[in-house]
């Protein structure tokens, strides 16, 4: 793809700006099957499309039918694609000579790249990084749980989505494909793959419980829990294994519900096993945690 210049002089302004950053909240609200998030890309791209254009000129009418084509991206980086479209749109409006066919070809061909890299840093990463944040404070009966998991997702994603306008919009479309050329984007994902893995390995460790003490190995004094050798092999294998049960199980095509419901008859059926061998009905409550 050849290099795209923007002109110099630009018409948008920072309140501009604003009123695309603010409409881009909106972009999953109107999702549909057919073409996705393109309702809400259009909306967050209108005052652009107001600003830039003459009003009913055939310009005008071919940006607003582009802004609905097809559009799937992970919406805190849709506004560093909606500043590039924004550049590319002032350049096309101030240029005859413009082919505006180049403006779908950069949304098309950027729209694949920023949502990897968005969903590895952003669900894949930032989200697994705050719910186990958040967990931790939840399970001591904090409120902050809560309160920290809404701030830690939402606070990186909004300053994501500011500065992703700007940086688009200042750039246009050079400094992304530049990019894509030199396999930056491919780096970053791998990065922000690594960093999410670890993430959900630390959680899995931290928050996945299997008590297996009940199961012993040997007799008499020199009777050890089961669970005593799993960590000589590894720490927290028990928890892995169980983890990987239930990655498998998902790659088989299974319900995401029907795994939960699943989980939850297993433990209840477990936790009420391991209270009758003990005689002792009235501490299987307190044993109803034993996957969770």
């Amino acid at each position: 793809m050849s290099e795209i210049k923007i002109a110099p002089e630009r018409k948008l302004t920072d309140r501009d700006l604003r009123r695309v950053f603010w409409r881009s909240c909106m972009l999953d609200s109107s999702w549909n099957y057919e073409r996705q998030q393109n309702i809400g890309y259009s909306f967050g791209i209108v005052p652009v499309i107001e600003k830039v254009y003459e009003p009913g000129s055939e310009k005008q009418k071919r940006a607003y039918a582009r802004s609905l084509d097809f559009m799937a991206i992970t919406p805190q980086l849709s506004t560093l694609l909606m500043g590039i479209d924004a550049a590319m749109e002032e350049e096309n409006a101030a240029n005859d000579g413009f082919d505006d066919s180049a403006i779908t070809a950069v949304k098309t061909s950027l729209m694949g790249p920023l949502a990897g890299i968005g969903d590895s840093l952003i669900a894949g990463t930032l989200r697994v990084i705050g719910t186990g944040i958040a967990i931790g404070f939840a399970q001591q009966g904090s409120p902050l749980g809560a309160i920290l998991l809404l701030l830690i997702f939402n606070i990186p994603g909004l300053l994501i989505r500011w500065f992703g306008l700007k940086f688009g919009y200042q750039y246009g479309s050079t400094f992304i494909t530049d990019a894509a050329k030199g396999g930056l984007m491919e780096k970053v994902t791998f990065a922000v793959s690594v960093v999410g893995l670890a993430a959900i390995g630390g959680m899995v460790a931290s928050y996945v419980s299997l008590d297996l003490s009940m199961i012993t190995v040997g007799s008499g004094d020199f009777a050890q829990p089961i669970s005593d050798y799993f960590d000589m092999i590894m720490p927290c294998l028990p928890q892995l294994i169980v983890f990987g049960f239930m990655y498998w199980i998902m790659g088989k095509k299974f319900k995401t519900t029907w795994v939960l419901v699943g989980t939850i008859v297993v433990c209840i059926a477990a936790c009420w096993i391991d209270a009758a061998c003990d005689h002792d009905v009235s501490i299987a409550a307190d044993r109803c945690g034993i996957i969770g």
